[in-house]
């Protein structure tokens, strides 16, 4: 993804374990807030688990369609609600036509399904209210179209953690192209059965709230969140600068130890940003607290950035958001060129000496000089790596 003219974040919109709106988010975030992560005894079928949950109060989709009536949904539309006036401003400039919604999630509305079957389960038939649509990887694309009227180009990505972190490269590729003048993009997924205990079965999840990088770390906790972005040529404070893509294929679920893919997207990011490893103040690191995970990322960012920016991974704030979570943290990043603030690592402190040391955020960092870009990392399944670079405008 490159192009000599620029592109620009006009506005973002999150929901997450953190809060309903991006201020509340961003106040939780930079305070190191686990308000969120929440103790579940109804999602693993023989355990408790932390999640981190959304507890805002989310919009009615009564007198939607039903396939559009999903907590998915819901999560989504109050990230929506956020760039609404935004994106209105565009439509005054630009036909329907030329929108394009790309979105990134997991499991969509699969949650609804695993109630509608349990209630077939016990009644024989599928509860009246359900509609097996919901639950398309589609649906929630296909929802903010109908719900924005918006009448352009909409698709959804999924590979798995990185997919919302792809909407950003995909959506610049087209308007580049010249197919569509503005996009919105981002992710959302919410917590099912299916997807906790799913990675429960690999043995992936904490007993507790997740360690990211400790030597005592032992998995992750998946977390629900929706993160929205309006994309444009229109002018704002804060640039999207670039993206770089990787497939290693290493391996089906564990990534390449020595993290080659994971290097080869950051520099390509970099190189197609026009940027140097010290440009970077700040990575908000995919950082799951998985031992292969973090081992890998650790050893990548150590041999790509040895000027050494500051690092935090944000799971400990939010979980893991799955389809969400490229998105929820690049928004991280934006919120952090916005406040001139930075995210801190939520951890014991014990740090894997198999890691190479890395500027670790805490509560006493301090900047001393002005944050100007920021890299985060989205790193999936099948070895599908993502790096995106925002920044600063410069008058």
């Amino acid at each position: 993804m490159y192009s000599a003219t620029p592109l620009y974040i006009n506005s973002i919109g999150l929901c997450n374990p953190l809060g309903g709106n991006a201020e509340e988010v961003a106040d939780n975030l930079f305070s190191g807030s686990q308000k969120g992560m929440q103790l579940r005894e109804d999602l693993l079928h023989d355990d408790k688990v932390y999640v981190g949950q959304v507890t805002k109060a989310l919009p009615d989709l009564t007198g939607y369609p039903k396939h559009f009536q999903s907590r998915n949904n819901q999560l989504l539309l109050q990230a929506y609600l956020q760039i609404e006036n935004t994106v209105n401003e565009l439509k005054q400039r630009f036909p329907s036509s030329r929108f394009g919604i790309i979105l990134g999630t997991s499991t969509s509305g699969i949650a609804q399904g695993e109630i509608a079957m349990e209630h077939k389960l016990d009644a024989a038939t599928f509860p009246d209210n359900y509609d097996y649509r919901v639950q398309e990887l589609s649906n929630p694309a296909e929802f903010l179209s109908e719900y924005a009227k918006l009448d352009g180009y909409v698709t959804v990505i999924s590979t798995a953690c990185s997919s919302s972190a792809k909407t950003f490269i995909s959506a610049a590729e087209m308007i580049h192209a010249g197919l569509i003048d503005v996009a919105i993009v981002g992710g959302v997924d919410s917590l099912c059965g299916m997807t906790v205990n799913g990675f429960s079965a690999l043995e992936s999840t904490s007993a507790g709230i997740c360690n990211p990088s400790s030597k005592n770390r032992d998995g992750i906790n998946i977390g629900e969140a929706a993160a929205l972005a309006v994309l444009s040529r229109q002018k704002s404070s804060i640039r999207l600068c670039a993206g770089g893509e990787s497939s290693d294929a290493h391996h089906m679920s564990a990534p390449h130890p020595e993290g080659e893919g994971a290097k080869a997207a950051m520099v390509q990011a970099l190189d197609n940003a026009g940027l140097t490893p010290k440009d970077i103040d700040y990575i908000n690191l995919h950082g799951t607290a998985t031992p292969k995970n973090d081992e890998m990322e650790g050893i990548a960012v150590a041999t790509v950035f040895p000027s050494s920016p500051f690092v935090s991974s944000t799971k400990g704030s939010v979980g893991h958001t799955l389809g969400a979570a490229g998105a929820t943290e690049i928004a991280f990043c934006y919120l952090a060129l916005q406040h001139q603030a930075l995210p801190p690592q939520l951890w014991d402190e014990v740090a894997d000496p198999a890691i190479p040391k890395l500027n670790w955020v805490t509560a006493s960092s301090q900047l001393s000089n002005p944050l100007q870009y920021c890299l985060s990392n989205s790193f999936a399944f099948g070895g599908n790596n993502v790096s995106l670079i925002i920044g600063l405008e410069h008058e």
